[in-house]
């Protein structure tokens, strides 16, 4: 029984990895579960045994390549009593993740460049935005802190500071994923992770 779990949650690996790099090279709209299977080397059978139809793998695909994320998100809030240290490891994993992680650079292909705003991925947009606020809010506390502690001025809300964070961070991604050729991530990432850091430090 436990080697028939484990080939049943392989499969079902194996089908998300197919979608992902299917709706980050397609879209949503123009992909389909016979391409899904083609890619994955299954027919439509096994894709229905794990999932309902394509909007209920969509919501898996994105929830799968998001966590590193929500782990970043996770391990930011743990690490209150620096936070200023935490806002830049927070910056520089996203970063990191962004160049080394394939399926987390793909969800953030697909949600930004490959998804059609209909009514079939309104749940998911649903999710996204509630993550998005779950971030600014975390980024926010952190410079509440910091502000408490004296290591930052009270000038700015600490929220206008969290989202200041936010969009920095979603401007460098949305820009490489659009444009790779327009700089190399990978060099940059410390130009822009301390750049960040002078921003908020000074704000």
């Amino acid at each position: 029984m436990r080697r028939t779990k484990e080939d049943a949650e392989k499969t079902r690996l194996k089908i998300i990895e197919a979608a992902l790099t299917l709706f980050s090279r397609n879209g949503y709209s123009n992909t389909t579960l016979a391409m899904i299977g083609t890619e994955a080397g299954f027919s439509r059978g096994p894709i229905y045994w794990h999932f309902k139809n394509k909007d209920d793998l969509y919501q898996a695909v994105l929830a799968y390549s998001q966590e590193p994320l929500e782990r970043l998100i996770l391990e930011a809030a743990n690490r209150s009593n620096q936070p200023l240290e935490a806002v830049e490891r927070f910056a520089a994993d996203w970063l990191t993740l962004l160049t080394d992680d394939a399926w987390f650079r793909q969800s953030f292909e697909i949600l930004l460049n490959k998804t059609e705003l209909t009514e079939a991925v309104g749940l998911i947009l649903v999710r996204e935005r509630q993550l998005t606020e779950n971030m600014i809010d975390t980024l926010a506390s952190l410079f509440a802190t910091a502000q408490q502690q004296g290591l930052i001025s009270m000038t700015l809300a600490a929220k206008r500071l969290g989202l200041l964070t936010y969009t920095y961070l979603m401007g460098i991604t949305q820009s490489w994923l659009f444009a790779p050729g327009l700089f190399d991530l990978e060099e940059e990432r410390t130009f822009f992770t301390e750049r960040l850091s002078t921003m908020v430090r000074h704000a």
